[in-house]
């Protein structure tokens, strides 16, 4: 029986930083909207009450039932968990003078188990529009800071668990025994054994993939990227070749990709199909230059040729899909799905075309966790650590009408790029690089000769997951050595720039 740990969501944005604390001490658990009813199932083991942007004084304020809870789980509150707690038991919750953000000197008043092997004092992070001005009766006040009189609290009761609130961020980076904070409440109070790890996650989604597929025949679109490789290789050691996988030359991948990735597949032992659709793709692409226009066609026109090699195969019942956890938290969030930045393109219009159940293995497993569980499978390192690359490839690097003949400069400017970065021993230090081909022509002098092409941009950003990234600082050594190999072997590009810009404002893919 796996323990979980349930985290009702209230909109906050460091909700997601919740769950991943609460994995990285090896205890599952699940992100779900507050206003949906708690399933309690064996194993579940407590119940931590996210942040938020509402005002517990709001009328139209988020509320759970925090005492009910309380009678059945250990309670943990955080920032808006811990005031909707205080409020609900009769505390006193109002406006704060000004906006608690940043960091901040917790002191500890109280001898408990949540503070094993935390410093009297430690810095938190506050972000907070309200403040706990007063606990309520049978409470104890746990800690303070200079400008908050109620930074933690804790209630313990004879009819019911103990319940815990924080007034700041224990999640964070910047709350610098959070973590330690988070694993006592998970270990010291609630008894979880710590045991969910890759290999364990493993040997349950395979026992599960058997009993969901049976002896059916499972369908997967591969892009040679990490999520559906090692999504891919779970169905595999559930149900053999009874996976069949279909990997697709849109003809914006990169320099060598399609060859390469079909040898590494055959190497891992998947039944995996090369498709060249490369001339499909370019015919329809011709003339377009809009990037909304040129992901639907991507999308629209990969979804028509799997489709039409699906048919090919008789009786196939199942569609594979490398969904992971953010994907599915985002289109369950509190608040609906985010306002559509730009549309990504993944195999997400299959399950609408083809009618066939998915099967998601890892639709519970953030990136970070996905990379771990695809080493523990012994799949080669250089694929498990390849940065993330956008569904729709090189089309939304070339801004701009896509040819054959831009693909190919690109490619070649960003194969160099990539050589380079892991030369210089900075691939794996950077989250995402890519090359930009940009619309944009320029006198260059190469020799005697007066040239007139293209420039090219190189991005590369540091991140933890995506959602926010910053322009990486690679040595000006670097940068100078990168610019001289692709002017001097790309011919066709006669200048190249850096993108210094982070996410937000920009994204990390210019289109």
């Amino acid at each position: 029986m796996t323990e979980k740990i349930l985290i009702l969501d209230f909109g906050s944005q460091y909700t997601q930083l919740i769950a991943r604390a609460v994995r990285e001490a090896n205890v599952y658990c699940e992100i779900t909207p507050f206003n949906k009813p708690i399933n309690y199932t064996p194993g579940l083991k407590a119940v931590i009450l996210s942040g938020s942007p509402f005002s517990v004084n709001d009328n139209n304020a988020p509320v759970v039932d925090i005492e009910a809870i309380s009678k059945k789980l250990p309670v943990l509150g955080i920032c808006y968990g811990a005031q909707l707690t205080a409020k609900a038991f009769g505390g006193k919750v109002e406006k704060s003078g000004k906006r608690e953000y940043g960091r901040a000197l917790l002191k500890t008043k109280q001898d408990d188990v949540l503070w094993t092997d935390v410093p009297a004092e430690s810095q938190v992070w506050m972000s907070h529009g309200d403040s706990i001005l007063e606990t309520p009766a049978g409470f104890e006040l746990l800690g303070t800071t200079d400008t908050i009189p109620v930074a933690a609290f804790k209630k313990n009761g004879s009819d019911a668990h103990v319940i815990y609130g924080l007034q700041f961020h224990p999640e964070v980076y910047h709350s610098t025994h959070g973590k330690k904070l988070i694993r006592n409440f998970l270990v010291e109070i609630c008894g979880c054994k710590q045991d969910w790890t890759p290999s364990h996650f493993i040997n349950d989604t395979i026992e599960n993939l058997k009993k969901q597929v049976g002896n059916r025949k499972v369908i997967m679109a591969l892009s040679g990227g990490v999520d559906s490789t090692v999504a891919a290789t779970l169905i595999h050691k559930a149900i053999g070749d009874r996976l069949f996988g279909i990997f697709v030359d849109n003809g914006v991948l990169r320099k060598g990709e399609f060859e390469q990735v079909l040898k590494t597949y055959n190497e891992v032992g998947l039944n995996v199909k090369g498709v060249d659709a490369r001339e499909h793709f370019y015919t329809r692409l011709a003339g377009k230059t809009n990037p909304e226009e040129k992901r639907k066609i991507i999308g629209k026109t990969f979804i028509e040729i799997f489709d039409e090699e699906a048919h090919k195969i008789e009786g196939i019942g199942l569609l594979g899909q490398g969904t992971i956890y953010p994907d599915v938290i985002e289109s369950v969030s509190v608040h609906g799905p985010s306002v559509t930045i730009k549309s990504h393109h993944n195999v997400g219009g299959l399950p609408e075309k083809m009618h066939l159940e998915l099967v998601e293995p890892l639709r519970y497993l953030f990136k970070d966790e996905v990379r771990k569980v695809g080493l523990e499978l012994g799949l080669p390192s250089a694929m498990i650590s390849r940065h993330p690359f956008p569904g729709p490839g090189l089309a939304i690097r070339i801004l701009g009408e896509i040819t054959e003949e831009k693909v190919r400069l690109l490619q070649e400017a960003d194969a160099l790029y990539v050589k380079a970065l892991q030369s210089f021993d900075l691939y794996d230090k950077v989250w995402q690089a890519g090359a930009i081909l940009l619309p944009v022509k320029s006198v260059g002098v190469m020799g005697d000769e007066r040239t007139y092409e293209y420039t090219i941009a190189l991005r590369a950003v540091t991140s933890v997951d995506g959602m926010t990234a910053d322009w990486a600082h690679l040595p000006y050594e670097f940068l100078a050595h990168i610019s001289n190999e692709i002017i001097n072997n790309v011919r066709g590009i006669n200048r190249v720039v850096y993108d210094i810009s982070s996410k937000p404002p920009a994204t990390i893919e210019w289109e």
